[in-house]
């Protein structure tokens, strides 16, 4: 037991840096300050440069998708939390996203803008700004984002010197008197790039401006003597102990009150010093007051009562607030706010509301179209190291999260293109005679892509369902059919969906992805089964051989007599057929495969069929038909199986744990699945 509360104690220590601690809580004087802004201006920085500087400091990556470039900002994969807060599939609002902070930074306009993340309900809107908070909180932690704000040190009461933090955190920069602050600017900022310029806007908020002007009057005007009393402090954001970080969430309209935004009088300190209208008898701890220097974020703000939105006009426009009895204060805080398509409408229809919507920028936050992007969401949250003593059999996942891609996706136009192959396109797989340029075509023919459909929470929340249901306790494994069973009853009591004619579609589009998946049984049983290389490579040899002989107009040496023949017609035409070559383009599929060959050959490289996926395919097709027969697979299904037939029922079954991660007993459902679709497709020839 000892020995243990020691380990304990020891890895407490071990992640406890004094040090570090010391510099997070360094203190000093307003002329230590201005030496540290002169030789780096850039821990004077504003809310926006900041927040950009932030989210670059993680790093980016430059990529291309359709002849379109981008980039991938590492921030938004949330590498401060291991990946907790991640963002899938959204590129392009995230770039929208970054460059609104861009052109805030550089002082173009969009700071004096409200950001309104728009977008249908789960599509990651508070998990985006949930992680800009924690970047904001983690970055003003570390060398790069340092940032410092003041107290005062004045008499008390009893003679000793009582310290009294600056209420909205203010840069101490604002203390340098407006008549010389341009002046000193152009020297800060001597060397300094635009982004990175240091622009001091505004006066100081009305309680440090009362110590100021006291002070002022005490020394006869004497700057130098006054600054004595500023304890310059490193200041570190966080949303916990509400400093430079604020979130706001309306209640029911009749208690809405605009001084949970900008503050209330303190009550209890009039009597102490005589007025309310003295700034030390109020208490700035409104949300936009706490979030001065950091972020503020609004919870469905179109929710917000109107005089609510009235102090976000001004805060965002003006840069200031109005607290209850004083002037208008200055801030410097990035104003975002959230909401859904309904509230979104609301707004665009109300004539009232104009002022607001010219004040804000409205970035889409659709949800996620392209099914790897999708999956990725879910194995987040469901994956081995967090779903324990449960086997999820493969395709679990990826089912659920193609029927919620196709729920948010447009009928397509094209002829000839089915939503499962419009599907696949996005995904970037490749579908006979579409190209890139096809798919431009598709996604500017359906702007509106992504803002409907299923929202992830359903999925998340069905898939935590099959995980705790009794099947899956008792097997310990869940399947795409279980899972598919909990979204297909679970539509039928959804809370956003009460359209029958939609739910129809739901379920029609479930119908799509339980064939699809029954394809890609099919593929993997196929695949399991035909999985013997040197089978395959004795095919590939022979077929090979063939073509070679068929064409060079040569004859094959038979192995077994000793003779010379015509090429094998017969087995060349049973293996391409398996890929679709029709006869009149076999030649010409021939002469391609010897070409490759011949290519390299020069190269010095040896041919391996694992190299030309087509021929691949072929050769496992064929494969598993000619073996398809002697495993006798839809006998699984009857029960009936020799020793034989099971033993190599049990090869295959190994070879889907091995190269495809099924458990024993994911494997074998699969298995007795196949073989019932195979068993039902000879009945129907056999009745043909």
């Amino acid at each position: 037991m000892a020995s243990m509360k020691d380990d304990i104690f020891s890895i407490i220590n071990q992640r406890i840096d004094p040090k570090r601690f010391r510099e997070q809580h360094w203190s000093g004087t307003f002329e230590d300050y201005l030496a540290m802004v002169i030789e780096n201006p850039r821990i004077a920085r504003n809310s926006f440069q900041r927040m950009y500087d932030m989210i670059v400091h993680f790093g980016t990556e430059r990529f291309s998708r359709l002849r379109e470039d981008y980039v991938r900002y590492h921030f938004f994969s949330d590498p401060i939390d291991n990946g907790k807060d991640a963002i899938f599939g959204l590129e392009r609002s995230l770039i929208e996203l970054v460059d609104f902070f861009r052109s805030a930074a550089h002082g173009y306009g969009t700071e004096s803008r409200i950001l309104l993340l728009h977008g249908p309900v789960g599509s990651s809107k508070s998990t985006i700004v949930r992680l800009l908070k924690k970047g904001m909180e983690h970055y003003s932690q570390l060398e790069e984002g340092t940032l410092f704000t003041f107290s005062w040190k004045i008499p008390g009461k009893d003679g000793e010197m009582e310290i009294c933090p600056c209420p909205m955190h203010e840069d101490p920069l604002r203390l340098v008197p407006r008549s010389a602050r341009k002046e000193v600017l152009a020297l800060i900022n001597k060397n300094t790039d635009e982004l990175h310029e240091v622009r001091v806007e505004g006066e100081l908020d009305p309680f440090c401006r009362k110590m100021y002007d006291d002070l002022l009057l005490r020394y006869d005007g004497d700057w130098r003597k006054v600054m004595d009393h500023v304890v310059v402090r490193r200041f570190l954001l966080s949303e916990k102990d509400r400093c430079g970080i604020g979130t706001f969430q309306p209640k029911d309209e009749k208690n809405q009150d605009s001084t949970e935004l900008t503050g209330d009088i303190n009550y209890r300190k009039i009597a102490e010093y005589g007025s309310d209208s003295d700034p030390r008898a109020f208490n700035f701890d409104g949300e936009l007051n706490v979030a001065n220097r950091g972020m503020v974020e609004f919870i469905e703000v179109l929710k917000l009562d109107v005089a609510f939105l009235y102090d976000l006009l001004g805060a965002s426009q003006e840069h200031s607030i109005k607290p209850k009895k004083f002037a208008q204060t200055d801030i410097d805080e990035v104003i975002i706010g959230h909401t859904n398509e309904p509230e979104y409408k609301k707004l665009q229809s109300n004539e009232l509301m104009e002022a607001f919507r010219d004040r804000t920028i409205k970035i889409d936050v659709p949800y996620s179209i392209r099914l790897p992007d999708e999956i990725s969401i879910y194995e987040k949250d469901f994956n081995n190291e967090r779903i324990r003593g449960i086997h999820i059999a493969p395709h679990t996942i990826e089912t659920a999260a193609m029927w919620a891609v196709l729920t948010r996706l447009e009928a397509p136009k094209k002829a000839g293109l089915t939503l499962m192959q419009k599907l696949k396109l996005y995904a970037g797989k490749s579908v006979p005679n579409f190209t890139e340029d096809s798919i431009r075509e598709l996604k500017a023919e359906a702007p509106r892509e992504g803002m409907q459909g299923i929202s992830p929470r359903y999925i998340q929340d069905k898939l935590s369902n099959a995980l705790v249901s009794d099947q899956a306790m008792q097997e310990k494994c869940i399947n795409p059919f279980m899972l598919m069973n909990e979204l297909e009853s679970g539509l039928s009591h959804h809370s956003l969906i009460n359209d029958e004619d939609t739910k129809k579609r739901y379920r029609e589009l479930l119908g799509l992805v339980c064939e699809e998946y029954e394809d890609i049984l099919k593929s993997e049983v196929q695949r399991a089964i035909s999985a013997d290389e040197d089978a395959i490579k004795r095919l590939c040899s022979n077929y090979i051989e063939n073509v070679r002989a068929y064409t060079q107009h040569e004859k094959v040496r038979n192995k077994y007599t000793g003779k010379d023949e015509e090429p094998d017609e017969r087995l060349m035409r049973s293996i391409e057929e398996k890929i679709d070559i029709s006869d009149s383009r076999k030649d010409d599929f021939r002469q391609e495969i010897m070409n490759y060959i011949g290519a390299l050959s020069l190269d010095g490289k040896k041919f391996d069929y694992h190299t030309n996926e087509r021929l691949h395919k072929a050769l496992e097709l064929k494969l598993f038909e000619d073996q398809r027969d002697t495993i006798k697979l839809k006998n699984v299904v009857s029960g009936v199986v020799d020793d034989e037939t099971q033993a190599k029922i049990d090869v295959v079954k190994q070879r889907l744990i091995k190269y495809f991660g099924y458990n024993e007993t994911s494997a074998t459902d699969v298995l007795n699945y196949v073989a019932s679709i195979f068993a039902r497709g000879d009945a129907q020839q056999g009745e043909g």
